[in-house]
This record gives structure tokens, C-alpha cells and sequence, in this order.
């Protein structure tokens, strides 16, 4: 879905209107939250938003994972695949899949590490655990109770924070805020802005939840592909504006800008139009990692979108030490924990 702009704005009479309807919501969220879900014999942790769209979910899961098996574990990604037809439970598998099967994170992720698909997140543990995973990392599903979760960490842009902080449909929070902030456990703010300042101070004044910066650092060798190069960007993720953004501050000649909605399942005639209109004004067509397995056709690119290019970016942390040190014992305490219960 493409994000109504009043949820980035102060409430409006829109969002006054919404009000009710977000308020019921919401208390229906934050009552099922407080369910207890199964307990899966294995560390469970859960990165997850307090809204709708895209904050950087999905390089935080890709860099969690490295740090996780450079402490020794085997970790298996947990993800319900959104915009995906099969209901699973499914390893995901790029050679065979396409997002259409699977949703375009899991087949983005699956690229780095074992990603099982499963709208129901119970049959999916299992999955993961016959696959060998020591660990597993929910990709989303921080408001869903049936896993229980040894650590929920939260990824917030530092730019957009929480938009107009009210509860869908008036706002793009998924439960109420101060419901989600009693289980986060970690914060994750990426970017230098100051949006989600207000947040971050709430959190940290809790004992053990750390607050964690992070950039998104774009590939070096990808830059210089597109360095001296006019392009026409376009991109269909929760923030498209952020994309474009980082094209810019790195030096990046953006001509023009299409946005798509998050998830927006690429046409023939949609790839045909902007190849046809980069062609017509001589630019280099450019776009996210994410977008690009959309246009996968199990496991290929189709020859006529082989020339775009992307701008791959990783989850640099300001302090990994507190992360791994927050991993390490979290990881602990959740085996202690299931070795005591036996």
C-alpha cells in the first residue's frame, strides 16, 4: 500500500476523524499482544516496527545475522512472507522461487541466510528448527503473540520516527505507542535525524535496553558504476523519498524519481515504460536490491531489465560492541532460562 501523506504530517481533521476507529484498533492490538505464545526451545528474536512501512527491517536483519554467526550460531530468518502466495511453511529457495511465490524480502534475504515462509509463525519454527537453527530471527511480527520472543528489537528511521504517532487507520502505528514500548528491548535508530529523539530517551532511561545507532552504507563499487551518470531512480518500498535521498548525498546525478507503492509488483508494462522512457532521455535506470528480485523470474533476470542497475547498502552499526555484548546475553539468558524449565 502507498502511505496516506496526513500520517506524516500533525493530526488533521483526517486523523481526528480516524480517531475511533484507530482507537479500537489499537486496544485489540495491545490486549492481543499480551498473549503468550509458544515457547520454541530455541532464542527467538524479533525485529520489528512500531508502524506500517518501511524503516530498514530488512538490512537489520541481514546484519544481525552476520553478527550472530560470527558468535557461533546457525541462525534461520522467520518471515511470514508478505506479498507472497504460498502460505508455507516453506524454505526459501532463490533458485526455485520468485517474489510472487514468496514475498521479496525472504527471496532478498535468502541470498545470505536460511529464511523459512510461513503465514502461520508456529508451523514456521518448526521449519527452522528441522533446518538446524539455533537461533531464530523473526523478520517482523514484534505485535503477533504466538512465538515467544527472548529479545524484540525495534528499527525506527530517524527521520520519519513515528509520523503522527496516532494508531491506524488514523495514523501508521500498528498498537498503541507506550503498548509497544514496554516490550521493546532494544532500539534501533538509523539515520542522523532527530525524529525519533523522544523515543530513544524513553528507552534508554530503562536499565538494559540499549538505544543503537546505525547508517545505511551503499556499496562502494556500486557507486562508482553510477558516478558521472545522469539516472532516473525508481523504487516501490515503504520509503521510496529515503532511497533517493541516499542516491543524492552520495554524489548520484537523480534527473528524475518514480515511486511505486511498498511491494508493488512490477508489470511487463510498467518495466517496459520506464526502460523506454530512460532510453528516450539517455539515463541509467536505478533501483533497490529489493525491487529488483521483483522482477526475478525464478532465480533470472528476464534479458530486458539485466541493465539496471542497484545500490546494494549494509547496516553499519556506531556501536557493535553494545549489540554483540546485548546478543551474547540475551542468547545466555535465554538458554538458561529453557535449560531451567527442563
Amino acid at each position: 500500500m502507498r502511505e496516506p501523506a496526513f500520517w506524516h504530517r500533525p493530526p488533521s481533521w483526517i486523523s481526528y476523524l480516524l480517531f475511533p476507529l484507530g482507537a479500537v484498533y489499537g486496544a485489540l492490538t495491545a490486549l492481543r499482544m499480551q498473549r503468550s505464545g509458544l515457547d520454541p526451545g530455541i532464542p527467538v528474536f524479533c525485529v520489528g516496527n512500531y508502524h506500517m512501512g518501511g524503516a530498514g527491517k530488512t538490512p537489520t536483519v541481514l546484519a544481525l545475522a552476520k553478527i550472530l554467526r560470527e558468535l557461533g550460531e546457525r541462525p534461520v530468518v522467520l518471515s511470514r512472507g508478505y506479498g507472497g502466495r504460498l502460505r508455507g511453511p516453506v524454505m526459501v529457495d532463490p533458485l526455485r522461487h520468485a517474489a510472487a511465490d514468496v514475498g521479496d524480502e525472504p527471496l532478498m534475504l535468502s541470498s545470505t541466510v536460511s529464511v523459512a515462509v510461513s503465514r502461520d509463525r508456529v508451523d514456521g519454527v518448526a521449519l527452522a528448527k528441522s533446518h538446524g537453527a539455533s537461533v531464530i530471527l523473526m523478520d517482523d511480527g514484534f505485535q503477533n503473540p504466538a512465538v515467544q520472543k527472548d529479545a524484540a528489537l525495534i528499527v525506527i528511521d530517524s527521520d520519519r520516527g513515528v509520523g503522527n504517532a496516532c494508531v491506524f487507520p488514523a495514523g501508521p502505528l500498528r498498537a498503541p505507542l507506550s503498548a509497544q514500548l514496554d516490550r521493546t528491548d532494544a532500539l534501533i535508530v538509523v539515520g542522523e535525524g532527530t525524529a525519533a529523539g523522544a523515543i530513544a530517551e524513553r528507552i534508554a532511561s530503562r536499565p538494559g535496553r540499549p538505544v543503537l545507532s546505525a547508517h545505511l552504507e551503499p556499496d562502494q563499487a556500486a557507486l562508482a558504476v553510477l558516478a558521472n551518470k545522469p539516472v532516473l531512480a525508481f523504487a516501490g518500498i515503504g520509503d521510496p523519498a529515503r532511497f533517493f535521498r541516499t542516491l543524492r548525498a552520495n554524489g548520484i546525478d537523480v534527473v528524475r524519481e518514480r515511486a511505486f507503492a511498498d511491494h508493488h509488483p512490477f508489470s511487463e508494462a510498467d518495466v517496459d515504460a520506464l526502460i523506454a522512457e530512460a532510453k528516450r532521455d539517455q539515463l541509467t535506470l536505478v533501483t533497490t536490491e529489493k525491487d529488483l528480485v521483483r522482477l526475478r523470474k525464478k532465480g533470472e533476470l528476464p534479458v530486458s531489465v539485466r541493465e539496471i542497475s542497484t545500490l546494494p547498502v549494509t547496516l553499519e552499526f556506531e556501536d557493535e560492541k553494545t549489540l554483540r555484548r546485548f546478543l551474547d546475553e540475551r542468547l545466555f539468558n535465554a538458554r538458561q532460562k529453557k535449560f531451567g524449565q527442563k
